[in-house]
C-alpha cells in the first residue's frame, strides 16, 4: 500500500510560480512511474507529467517548457515546480504512483491561476 499526500497548490496570479509536493509513505525507489495528473472543472483528468524510477521525465506538450517534475529518492518525495503559470492550468492537481500492475492516487491540491 502507498499513501501519497500533496502540498504545495494555492492561488497564484498569471505569470507566476508554485511547486507542488507529493509526500509518499516508504520507499519511492520501488515505483515504477511517478506523476502528476491534473482535472479542470468539468473535464477529464489529463496528465502533465511522468517521472520514472531511473529518471527519465515526459511532459504534456500544454507544459513543456514551463513545469518541471524531478523527485528526491532520500526524502521520499515527488515534486512539481510550475512556472508561468497561466489562467488555464487552472485545476486539481493529483499526484499519481505506479508500483507494479497497481496504481496510487492522493487526494488531489487545487491550483488556481488568476488573470
Amino acid at each position: 500500500q502507498v499513501q501519497l499526500v500533496e502540498s504545495g497548490g494555492g492561488l497564484v496570479q498569471a505569470g507566476g510560480s508554485l511547486r507542488l509536493s507529493c509526500a509518499a509513505s516508504g520507499s519511492i525507489l520501488r515505483l515504477n512511474v511517478m506523476g502528476w495528473y491534473r482535472q479542470a472543472p468539468g473535464k477529464q483528468r489529463e496528465l502533465v507529467a511522468t517521472i520514472t524510477s531511473d529518471s527519465s521525465t515526459n511532459y504534456a506538450d500544454f507544459v513543456k517548457g514551463r513545469f518541471a517534475i524531478s523527485r528526491d529518492n532520500a526524502k521520499n518525495t515527488l515534486y512539481l515546480q510550475m512556472n508561468s503559470l497561466k489562467p488555464e492550468d487552472t485545476g486539481v492537481y493529483y499526484c499519481h504512483a505506479k508500483y507494479s500492475i497497481l496504481n496510487y492516487w492522493g487526494q488531489g491540491t487545487q491550483v488556481t491561476v488568476s488573470s
